[in-house]
C-alpha cells in the first residue's frame, strides 16, 4: 500500500528551472532511479490504459510532461494505450460556429451537426496534437477512432431520468458501447506503437456515436486485460467528507462511499467506470491529479501516491 500523501508536489526551489536536476546530489538521483526498478520489473510487458483529460490536456507544460511519461513507460517495457477526452475543445469549436452546447444530466446533447463537430475536433485536432506530442518526445503514436479496425461498436444511449424512471431523455448521437474488438490495438502494441484513441463509436447503419471517454477507457482496459487503468483528473483523487485524500480503496469501500453520499457529482461517472473495470479483472485503477507534473509516472513507478488506487480485490 502506498503511504498517504495529500500534500501537493514539492515546489521547484528558487533558482532552479523545472526539469533542472543539477541541485540534486548524484547519490539521491541514483536512489530515485533505483526505486523505480521493482515497478518496472513488475509491470514489464503489461498493458496500461490511460484516460487523458483535464488540465493535463490544456496546459502546454503538462502536455509535454504527459507525452514524455507515456514514451518512458513504453521504453521501459510497459504497453500504454491512451484514450482522450476533449469537452472544452468541443465547446470552443461549437462557440465559434455560434452553436450553444446543451446538457441533460451532465451529458452533451449531440445532434447531427454537433456530432460532425465532435468528430473533427476529437479525431482531428485533439487526437493529432496528442500524437504529435508523443512522437516529438521520441515515441511512435498512432491515432485511432472506434471505426478503425471495427474497434468500438455502439448503439444509441437510453438516458433514464434520474428522478422519474419512467421518463427517457433523447440525447441524440450519444453512444452506449455494444462491443469492443481490441485486435487493432494489440497489433499496434506488438509493433511498438502507442495507440491514441478518440472515444467515437459506430452503429449498425454506420452512424457515429459520441461516447464518454471514461467509459471507453474502462471497457478497453477490461477487454485488453490491462494491469492498470489510469484516469487523469483535475482533482487530487477520491476525498473523504473531511476533504482528505483516500489513497487506497477496495471495491467494497467504494460502495460504502456511494451509500453514505461521500461520492457524488462529477466524480460519479469516473468512479463507476473505475469500479466496473476493477470488478472485471483490471488489477488496479488509479484516479490521479493530472495537474501535478509527471503525476502518472510517479504513481506507477514509485511508492509516492498522487491519487486514489482502487484495488480489484
Amino acid at each position: 500500500m502506498k503511504p498517504d500523501s495529500s500534500a501537493p508536489a514539492t515546489p521547484t526551489p528558487v533558482g532552479h528551472a523545472q526539469g533542472d536536476l543539477s541541485h540534486i546530489p548524484p547519490r539521491d538521483k541514483a536512489e530515485l532511479l533505483s526505486q523505480a526498478l521493482p515497478y518496472i520489473r513488475k509491470y514489464h510487458g503489461k498493458t496500461i490504459v490511460i484516460k487523458y483529460g483535464g488540465n493535463a490536456m490544456t496546459d502546454p507544460a503538462l502536455q509535454q510532461d504527459f507525452a514524455e511519461d507515456v514514451v518512458l513507460l513504453k521504453l521501459v517495457g510497459l504497453n500504454p494505450v491512451v484514450v482522450h477526452g476533449g469537452g472544452p475543445q468541443i465547446e470552443d469549436a461549437l462557440n465559434k460556429l455560434g452553436k450553444k452546447g446543451h446538457f441533460i444530466q451532465g451529458m452533451r446533447v449531440t445532434d447531427e451537426e454537433t456530432m460532425s463537430v465532435v468528430e473533427w475536433v476529437l479525431a482531428g485536432e485533439v487526437q493529432q496534437d496528442i500524437v504529435g506530442l508523443i512522437n516529438v518526445a521520441g515515441g511512435k503514436a498512432v491515432g485511432l477512432t472506434g471505426r478503425d479496425g471495427g474497434m468500438i461498436r455502439a448503439k444509441k444511449l437510453k438516458m433514464v431520468d434520474k428522478d422519474d424512471p419512467a421518463k427517457e431523455h433523447d440525447v441524440g448521437q450519444v453512444g452506449d458501447i455494444v462491443a469492443i474488438d481490441p485486435s487493432v490495438v494489440k497489433a499496434l502494441q506488438d509493433d511498438q506503437f502507442i495507440p491514441v484513441i478518440s472515444p467515437i463509436g459506430f452503429g449498425e447503419s454506420n452512424e457515429s456515436y459520441n461516447i464518454n471517454a471514461d467509459v471507453v477507457a474502462g471497457k478497453l482496459a477490461e477487454v485488453l486485460k490491462a494491469e492498470k487503468l489510469v484516469l487523469l483528473t483535475n482533482t487530487p483523487g477520491v476525498l473523504d467528507k473531511a476533504g482528505n485524500l483516500l489513497t487506497d480503496l477496495s471495491a467494497r469501500e467504494i460502495d460504502e462511499l456511494f451509500a453514505d453520499g461521500t461520492l457524488s457529482g462529477g466524480m460519479l461517472p469516473k468512479i463507476a467506470s473505475a469500479l466496473d473495470a476493477a470488478r472485471s479483472g483490471v488489477k488496479a485503477v488509479h484516479i490521479i491529479d493530472g495537474r501535478v507534473p509527471h503525476a502518472m509516472l510517479l504513481e506507477i513507478l514509485s511508492e509516492q501516491a498522487y491519487g486514489t488506487m482502487i484495488r480489484s480485490h
